[in-house]
């Protein structure tokens, strides 16, 4: 508020404007701002001390009005409270110009600065201040909020600043200051800053002129008071006391009470020192409107008093808040140097290095426990670094980049690799003793540690186990490295698009980091782990990359020798590392890739072989898994083989594994109804804490109750869903509750997980007429898939048609045109007299519609249907078939043999028909798989209906 003012009084001192006369206080105008701390005042001060104190005035209409009226100078005293003295008379001033102001209304005795934009405005002061003292009344501007109350339109402008264009009478109070512009300061951008000295309260009346606004108006009194009153002077005492106490909490304000005590001085006269007050206190513009506005001069002290009070207390939570800060900052400070002169004497002492000599070290000491296996490029390069981190100041940002890049190079096992075991009989039993089955890959491992054997040392290889979910590829990867005694370590690839995941980011970016690859082998700390990469087949190719092509390298035997990680970029071998990847479906790993790998394929387990790893592998863990390694509790074969054929068809073992731990969960929830109790460990700290916290007579209380409930319940509880509950389960406190062997059976299974999904084998028992069983293979593994074919007209001189239903692909549906053709030729040679297919409109369906159907292998199953309905015969029972056929009969093998058995044997089915290209994929079938099933392989249709249709049938 008092900034321009302290600009005044240098340039007044220094020449800048004109001198003061006796009772004219005159108007500089300066085109530059002057800066002076302490002699702010003094052309104001020399105005005050000239006479104008005195209540003189240069006017003199002035002068006379004063010397007709010998009372004007006991006026003046007695009405001290409203004039400022050497105010000039309120009769030569009945019109002002008026002058805006914004956050708060200029007080009666009170400096301000107030900047305008008005031109016009700033003009007609000018010229009103070369013909003497110029006068204008300060009226505070409205707030948005009550001129939108008012329906008046708001005009947004800056603080402390006017806004654009004329003004208007109704934006501002009515009631104002009458003030004295003693300073001019013109603005670069246009209009000027004005200084202001308030005298008295004004009211507008009337509006003379709109451009600029001149109003006409009324000099307010104080309404009359009686200076004697003690309650009067003990408010004002009490106002001066606050204002002490807001000067010591706020020192802000000693300039402005220094003035008032210089010019004005008087601290007894209430009605200044409520002015004094309220243009001390820092409340809503609004609050100090109402403060001007007011006439009764107690109730106005009074009200400041309460403001000044508020603002003592917040000048007091403000010093506390800044001495909160203060001392936070003071004493992280002292603390810091405090840590500074003790490494400065610790290293003059030799006791410590700074930090980053101790950085180097240490990286100098990880790198060299790998520096013998490293090669000369990977020592040139860790050098050249360390090299550069010494020569760098720690705050810089190329610093933190070099040190992460040291902790990666230097964390990397160079060379580094675990002792492995190439005990094959060892191998064999723990493999054997963790997974069922997967001969194939137990062999192939077997082979690799025979290998490494005979040459004496070993090497990296690649394998994809390809197979349904459930069937155990990721879980035999930890398997085979326990087996070989190497380290482990798995990540998946499902769904990745980055080639940054692969081989790692550059330096370059913000965040980099180096590939899964380099992870591992710092994770592992051997650069031969058993990596096993899942759900290769899911991979995708996005905007940052395919990477599919990035691990060509590294799964190419004759490059990943010299694998470079982006982010490292010096050569890692990792040839040493023996690869395995899972996939579900072959055919979706690219072909580069695939070539790469040796792939063995896993099918899906039969249903005796679902039982074996049930009652080996997942009864005893979800048995432990559930706490019920202490009960007796048992599922009966019965039990198991109705899970197996009702609840979990599938090929794998993971909805056996669901299901079996589903019905532990529900004898543990019995159990605990029935008053189970924890093992023996928990039941006795238990114990321990039940008798710390009770007292004897509490024990005592026990003890009968016990005795009660023995006396209530002598006989022994029959089954655990029938044990008492309530205060007799409590009273058992930590004593073991003996129970009868819980035994799930097929007949309470059902109590245990629900109704069965699958009531029936097939959908046909007997097959009739038209439907015949085909052999599919499937991601999920092998399945069957009954086709069916119905004549649905037929008209004598009408065409051939066939429709498809069920979601059949584009192949399958060109193998029903196949089969359609193929069925007509072959029933025209066998019996020339049946035109049926010749003029009937037939229809095939697939069942389970919701399904997908596609592939090359349902030809001859497609033909034998379209012959059972011309020929009105049901295939022979227990039959199932799969080939693709040519329109020359000649029948074309097919893949997934494994699966297709497994499918058939789960199904019940005994007489399968197979092309004879794929005799040799089935003589790899198991023994254990093929036991009980008659197979016919064929190499020309006429064979296929030899079989489907015997002549005894």
């Amino acid at each position: 508020m008092l900034r321009l003012a302290r600009q005044a009084g240098p340039l007044l001192r220094r020449g800048c404007a004109t001198e003061l006369q006796p009772y004219h206080p005159p108007l500089s105008v300066v085109h530059s701002p002057c800066a002076g701390a302490r002699s702010r005042f003094s052309s104001l001060s020399q105005w005050w001390n000239s006479g104008a104190a005195h209540g003189s005035s240069s006017d003199p209409e002035d002068k006379s009005n004063n010397a007709e009226d010998p009372s004007n100078k006991a006026n003046e005293k007695n009405d001290a409270s409203l004039l400022v003295p050497g105010s000039p008379s309120p009769a030569n001033h009945p019109q002002v110009l008026v002058v805006p102001v914004s956050r708060r209304p200029l007080f009666p005795g009170m400096l301000s600065a107030v900047k305008i934009r008005d031109e016009k405005l700033v003009a007609e002061i000018m010229d009103r201040s070369r013909r003497g003292q110029a006068y204008v009344g300060a009226f505070l501007r409205k707030p948005a909020d009550m001129l939108s109350s008012e329906g008046l339109e708001v005009s947004e402008m800056a603080d402390g600043e006017v806004r654009d264009g004329p003004l208007e009478s109704d934006d501002m109070h009515d009631v104002g200051a009458f003030a004295a512009v003693h300073h001019i300061v013109p603005q670069e951008g246009g209009g000027a800053s004005l200084v202001l000295l308030g005298h008295r309260r004004i009211v507008k009346t009337d509006i003379v002129a709109e451009d600029p606004l001149e109003v006409s108006v009324n000099h307010l009194k104080d309404e009359p008071f009686d200076a004697k009153n003690e309650m009067l002077k003990a408010s004002s005492n009490e106002v001066v006391a606050t204002i002490k106490d807001l000067l010591k909490v706020n020192p802000i304000h000693q300039d402005h009470l220094k003035f008032f005590s210089q010019h004005v001085g008087d601290f007894q006269e209430p009605s200044r020192l409520a002015d004094l007050g309220a243009g001390l206190c820092s409340v809503d513009s609004v609050e100090l409107q109402e403060i001007l506005e007011e006439l009764n001069v107690p109730s106005r002290l009074h009200k400041v008093l309460v403001m000044l009070k508020k603002e003592v207390d917040l000048g007091k939570l403000q010093q506390k808040i800044g001495k909160k800060v203060e001392e936070k900052i003071s004493s992280e400070q002292r603390r810091y140097f405090l840590m500074e002169q003790l490494k400065s004497i610790k290293k003059e002492l030799g006791l410590e290095k700074d930090d980053k000599s101790e950085l180097i070290g240490k990286f100098r000491e990880k790198f060299a426990q790998y520096s013998e296996g490293a090669s000369e490029e990977v020592k040139k390069v860790v050098e050249e670094e360390l090299v550069k981190l010494s020569n760098l100041e720690p705050s810089s940002s190329e610093f933190n980049i070099t040190r992460t890049y040291l902790e990666w190079l230097t964390a990397v096992p160079w060379g580094h690799t675990s002792v492995e075991s190439l005990d094959v009989e060892k191998a064999m039993e723990i493999l054997d003793a963790e997974h069922h089955g997967l001969e194939d890959v137990k062999e192939r491992i077997l082979e690799f540690i025979a290998v490494a054997l005979l040459r004496g040392s070993t090497q990296g290889k690649i394998m994809c186990l390809v197979g349904p979910p459930g069937v155990g590829k990721t879980s035999i990867g930890k398997s085979i490295a326990k087996a070989l005694n190497r380290e482990y370590f798995r990540f998946s690839v499902g769904g990745m698009s980055d080639v940054a995941e692969i081989k790692g980011h550059r330096r370059t970016y913000v965040g980099a980091m180096p590939g899964k690859l380099v992870q591992c082998v710092k994770s592992t700390g051997t650069v031969n782990p058993l990596v096993l990469i899942d759900e290769i087949d899911k991979l995708r190719v996005g905007h940052t990359g395919d990477p599919a092509s990035a691990l060509l390298e590294l799964l190419d035997p004759e490059q990943n020798n010299t694998f470079r990680d982006h982010y490292l970029d010096v050569p890692l071998d990792m040839s040493k590392v023996l690869f395995m990847c899972t996939a579900n479906v072959a055919e979706h790993i690219p072909g580069p890739l695939l070539d790469r790998m040796e792939v063995v394929r896993l099918s899906g387990y039969i249903a005796e072989e679902k039982k074996a790893i049930g009652r080996r592998h997942l009864e005893p863990t979800a048995k432990s898994a559930t706490g019920l390694d202490g009960h007796e509790v048992t599922i009966t074969d019965d039990a198991f083989t109705r899970l197996v054929e009702e609840y979990c068809r599938e090929s794998g073992v993971r909805s056996l594994k669901n299901h079996i731990e589903r019905i532990f969960r529900k004898v543990a929830l019995k159990l605990v109804k029935a008053g189970a109790v924890p093992p023996p460990k928990a039941a006795a700290m238990e114990a321990e804490e039940l008798t710390s916290e009770t007292t004897t007579t509490s024990s005592d209380d026990d003890e009968e109750h016990i005795e009660e409930a023995a006396i209530e319940s002598p006989e022994p509880l029959a089954s655990p869903w029938d044990q008492p509950k309530g205060e007799e389960s409590k009273a058992a406190g930590a004593q073991m509750i003996e129970f009868d062997p819980i035994v799930i059976s097929g007949k309470n299974l059902q109590e245990y997980v629900g109704l069965p999904k699958f009531k029936t084998k097939r959908i046909y028992d007997m097959n009739p007429v038209g439907v015949v069983t085909g052999l599919a293979w499937t991601s999920m593994g092998g399945d069957t898939l009954d086709i069916e074919a119905a004549v649905v007209t037929q008209k004598e001189g009408g065409s051939a048609s066939i429709r498809t239903t069920g979601q059949l692909g584009s192949v399958m549906t060109e193998s029903a045109d196949i089969a359609h053709s193929y069925a007509r030729y072959y029933l025209s040679n066998m019996d020339p007299e049946n035109q049926l297919l010749n003029t009937a409109s037939i229809h095939i369906h697939c069942p389970a519609g919701a399904v997908p159907k596609d592939g090359p292998s349902a030809g001859i199953t497609l033909v034998t249907a379209l012959l059972s309905v011309a020929l009105n015969r049901p295939i022979k029972h227990g039959l199932a078939m799969t080939g693709e056929v040519s329109l020359t009969g000649r029948v074309l093998p097919i893949g997934g043999v494994k699966e297709k058995v497994i499918a058939a044997r789960r199904a019940g089915l005994d007489t399968l028909v197979f092309p004879s290209a794929n005799q040799s994929d089935f003589d790899d079938v198991d023994d254990a798989l093929t036991e009980g099933l008659t197979v016919h392989f064929v190499d020309k249709y006429d064979e296929v209906f030899k079989v489907a249709f015997p002549e005894e049938s």
